[in-house]
């Protein structure tokens, strides 16, 4: 069995399409199939089911994958603590998000300590970070709400109130604070559902016994401010990701009801953390533990 083989049955394994992994790998289709075939061989059981062109992953293969990802994962780790200990580390490091509204303060901070430093950031959905930390691909992600998993740490960092914003003509723009009950007649602007601000708002309000009524849903966080500036709806905004330069006007909700957002840092507890990678974890942890909101 060779290391070639894994690399490629895992890409196959993941796209579930010969042409489509061919073209990840940079290779051709009847190179990519033979060598699919030759581990086959070499294991002795078909690792998919095939129906003309398209493959599934069979129980054989399914079981194998696992054990696949982990070898090439446990490679990957030796590579990059060989790299560490050599002193020619990375200058990039991996990160993941869900939200982006605090990021880039947090990295500013961290590149005027450590200038030569470089990152790779990717907006992901909770689930794909999970698929991410599982795989070992990336350092760190930074995530609402936290991310379970037998691999994975995690340490809560911030929790930040969820706040209420509205036009500045609108009735409650003279008060700093409302309660849910007196939002129950409000047209809202906010995300889809799936969204964990989304999700924790309708699950708060209909404990506070209504239904929020939304005249937009999208999936675009930074539009919902100037939406409510335009004065399509009021929204559900999270304290980080408020500007105070914007004309609207912010209240805080009386009743929250645990109306906030747990932001957490996540890591695989197997993957190797290179010095840079300490350093910025380190940098995350003080910079929530001062932070006071959007300036």
């Amino acid at each position: 069995m060779e290391l070639l083989q894994l690399h490629y049955f895992v890409a196959v394994a993941r796209l579930e399409h010969l042409t489509e992994a061919a073209r990840a790998l940079h290779v051709t289709q009847s190179s990519l199939s033979k060598t699919i075939q030759r581990l086959e061989e070499d294991l002795g059981v078909p690792l998919f089911d095939r129906t003309g062109r398209k493959l599934r992953l069979n129980e054989f293969g399914s079981r194998f994958l696992i054990r696949a990802e982990k070898a090439l994962f446990e490679l990957e780790q030796g590579k990059q603590e060989l790299r560490d200990l050599s002193q020619l580390e990375s200058s990039t490091l991996e990160l993941a998000v869900t939200t982006a509204s605090t990021l880039p303060n947090l990295l500013r901070e961290f590149r005027s300590i450590h200038p030569r430093i470089q990152f790779h950031v990717q907006m992901q959905t909770a689930q794909e970070i999970a698929e991410l930390l599982n795989r070992g691909e990336v350092d760190f992600c930074l995530s609402s709400p936290p991310i379970q998993g037998e691999n994975i740490e995690c340490q809560i960092v911030y929790i930040a109130p969820i706040l209420v914003a509205v036009p500045n003509n609108h009735w409650l723009a003279e008060r700093s604070t409302v309660s849910l009950r007196e939002l129950k007649n409000e047209s809202f602007v906010g995300l889809k559902k799936g969204y964990r601000v989304r999700d924790l708002v309708d699950s708060v309000c209909e404990t506070a016994g209504f239904t929020p009524e939304y005249v937009y849903e999208g999936n675009e966080p930074a539009r919902l401010s100037a939406l409510v500036e335009a004065e399509i709806g009021i929204a559900f905004i999270p304290s980080t990701a408020i500007n105070f330069r914007e004309p609207i006007h912010y209240l805080q909700i009386e009743d929250d009801g645990g109306l906030a957002l747990e932001i957490a840092l996540f890591w695989h507890k197997d993957r190797f953390l290179s010095q840079a990678a300490l350093n910025f974890r380190q940098t995350v942890i003080e910079y929530f533990s001062s932070y006071s909101g959007p300036q």
